[in-house]
């Protein structure tokens, strides 16, 4: 067989439907964040980033920064192993004290990525605990589908945000069948939130577990940046809470918060956990920084939230189609691959803006989306500039101005 020839066909039915991912390669310039440096050869030698995931640009934060050289100073760079061989250092148990604290929990435990975390806390809950039954928010992340898959345990599809429907489908299930309740705060597409409250109170109702994955509100929300769970003050009715330590923190890594008995489980039997070389004690040190410092400050949250109100009003102004929701990520809604990549483009070449085109399969067909995360790195000119492009191109390309 031409397995090269199997690969390109495959890819080339990827370009043709609009939906083959092209990296930008860029360089962050620290100090300037979200400016960044270009190679690219088509576009300008200086680019601001409205897609990162940085949310509060605490990857800039001098505090940070210092945090980090100073554990590479003292302990080298890598972790030197997995927790279990060589790998388990005091900035990793530090960091895992600061976490269980930022949740309200009694424990918490480390991975390399939210993905990670995600995966393997889900499929060692689904495959050790027997005859368990997990039901899964229709618009849950593909780390957890992923994990949920793994586990081979009977997987049960909720209606996305529906408290009603958990309540039935919890209903048809045996009562004496472990449950676990899988979903998310702020779903990272649409920037919904989700109905916290309700959903937490079904699952008790049916003495479910409750498996909450906060990472794109963990650092934003609640007075000490504990996600939308410590500010709907629901915390300690959550059973296991999942994060990361890459979006809002600025940093790498994953996480879950919940009892000693639960994360102790999770470290013993997770695949995910215990043949994985752990983070560089260096990312913990500036990790375990980044989350001590937004429990007390409220500036960087404060200053997202003035951007994001900003955007969105400068957008409704100019009738750019925008999904309204109660979080930080805004939406541009194109709804065709071939345009939302052309119009990406344009946006880099001719007026140095970076922005992804968010397509297939990340998000529905149909649904195709530029989706900007303004943050309080943004000055108002960034924003200003952005919307003076988007009208631009607007009319350019006779997009629609209503959202489906």
């Amino acid at each position: 067989m031409d397995f090269d020839a199997a690969f390109t066909a495959q890819l080339d039915t990827l370009r043709s439907e609009g939906n083959y991912r092209i990296f930008a390669e860029l360089e962050r310039q620290c100090g300037a964040f979200p400016r960044a440096r270009s190679h690219d050869d088509d576009a300008p030698d200086e680019v601001t980033v409205w897609c990162s995931n940085d949310y509060l640009g605490m990857g800039q934060n001098a505090v940070v920064r210092q945090a980090m050289k100073d554990a590479i100073d003292a302990c080298g760079t890598g972790a030197g192993g997995t927790r279990n061989i060589s790998g388990t250092t005091r900035q990793h148990v530090a960091l895992e004290a600061e976490l269980a604290d930022l949740h309200g929990k009694e424990a918490a435990l480390l991975f390399t990525s939210g993905y990670v975390s995600n995966w393997a806390a889900l499929s060692t809950l689904g495959s050790r605990l027997p005859d368990a039954v997990i039901l899964s928010d229709a618009g849950n992340h593909a780390s957890m589908i992923e994990g949920i898959r793994h586990s081979r345990a009977r997987k049960v599809i909720w209606k996305h945000n529906d408290p009603e429907d958990l309540d039935r489908k919890l209903s048809a299930l045996p009562a004496n069948a472990p449950r676990i309740v899988a979903f998310e705060s702020v779903y990272s597409m649409d920037g919904d939130i989700c109905p916290m409250q309700e959903i937490v109170e079904v699952a008790e109702k049916h003495g479910a577990m409750t498996y909450l994955d906060e990472v794109h509100a963990v650092g934003l929300y609640g007075p000490r940046g504990g996600g939308i769970s410590e500010r709907e003050g629901l915390a300690d009715r959550i059973t296991l809470i999942e994060g990361t330590l890459g979006k809002a923190y600025g940093c790498m890594g994953g996480y879950i918060a919940g009892s000693v008995p639960l994360c102790d489980f999770i470290r013993s039997f997770a695949s995910g956990f215990i043949f994985t070389t752990a983070l560089p004690p260096a990312i913990a040190a500036g990790a375990q920084t980044a989350i001590a410092h937004l429990k007390t400050s409220e500036i960087e949250r404060m200053q997202q939230r003035r951007q994001v109100a900003r955007l969105r009003a400068g957008l409704n102004a100019r009738g750019i189609p925008h999904l309204e929701n109660p979080s930080h990520i805004v939406p541009v809604m194109i709804k065709d691959p071939v345009k939302c990549r052309m119009l990406a483009d344009i946006l880099m070449r001719d007026y140095g803006i970076y922005v992804q085109p968010i397509n297939y399969p990340t998000v529905p067909k149909g649904t195709e989306r530029l989706r900007f995360t303004p943050g309080p790195l943004h000055s108002d000119a960034d924003i200003d500039r952005l919307i003076d492009a988007l009208t631009v191109l607007w009319k350019q390309c006779a997009l629609s101005h209503a959202v489906a």
